[in-house]
């Protein structure tokens, strides 16, 4: 094997890595819109040139979005988040809601075996947020307090990598809750015995409620016809 002697990052690597970081750190959320390029050169100290590289780079990496006339957004925090929220966005909404079911049915299972009393605190909190949102009869805040609620489940677990998997799905989850939420129009899935169960530390119950809260949305999803979701 022949080694070389490794060079110093380039300036472009290092803005990547600036830049990076205020989207891993939260400082430029999902959906952000970050400085634009003149900003960002004056900041870091370098040129528009090696901005614009950097820029390129992470919107490739599927981390920035760029909308022509408008700027640059945050589109996900990670390479990884980003390549399942394009694959995502070619999906049949069965096909999300399947891919949740599995996902939320084992976090509750985990969650009613290592659930903390801020857990349950946590999840109390976004279920009463949940129903009061449903009960008013608005529909977007619905979608995020529901979203908060199987968040706090999936936190519950104590799972870092499930976690961090859910997280990335979280905004076709919130497509997938408003599709849903709009499906069902005025019979709401309770949500209640998920959070009993897991207060109780039943996991098999936990298990049972959240099969049954998604396969009422997965049976109001199918098309009448019975068919199968068409292939992307």
């Amino acid at each position: 094997m022949t080694l070389r002697t490794a060079r110093r990052s380039s300036l472009v690597d290092q803005v990547i890595d600036q830049l990076r970081g205020e989207i891993t750190g939260g400082g430029w959320p999902v959906g952000a819109k970050i400085p634009p390029e003149p900003v960002l050169s004056e900041t870091l100290g370098v040129g528009r040139n090696t901005v614009r590289e950097a820029v390129r780079a992470l919107t490739h990496a599927g981390l920035l979005e760029s909308r022509q006339g408008d700027g640059t957004y945050v589109r996900a925090t990670s390479e990884l988040s980003g390549a399942v929220r394009r694959r995502l966005e070619t999906a049949e909404l069965v096909e999300i809601l399947e891919v949740r079911r599995g996902f939320e049915v084992e976090a509750a299972r985990l969650a009613a075996t290592r659930r903390t009393d801020a857990d349950i605190a946590a999840i109390a909190v976004a279920l009463a947020r949940r129903d009061a949102a449903w009960a008013a009869g608005e529909h977007s805040a619905f979608v995020e307090a529901d979203l908060e609620f199987h968040t706090s489940v999936v936190e519950a677990t104590h799972n870092r990598v499930l976690t961090e998997l859910y997280r990335d799905f979280s905004a076709a989850l919130r497509a997938s809750i408003g599709a849903a939420g709009s499906l069902l129009e005025h019979a709401d899935v309770p949500h209640g015995p998920i959070a009993a169960a897991i207060e109780a530390g039943d996991a098999d119950a936990a298990t049972r409620a959240t099969h049954a809260c998604l396969d009422q949305i997965l049976a109001s999803t199918v098309p009448p016809s019975g068919t199968a979701p068409q292939e992307t």
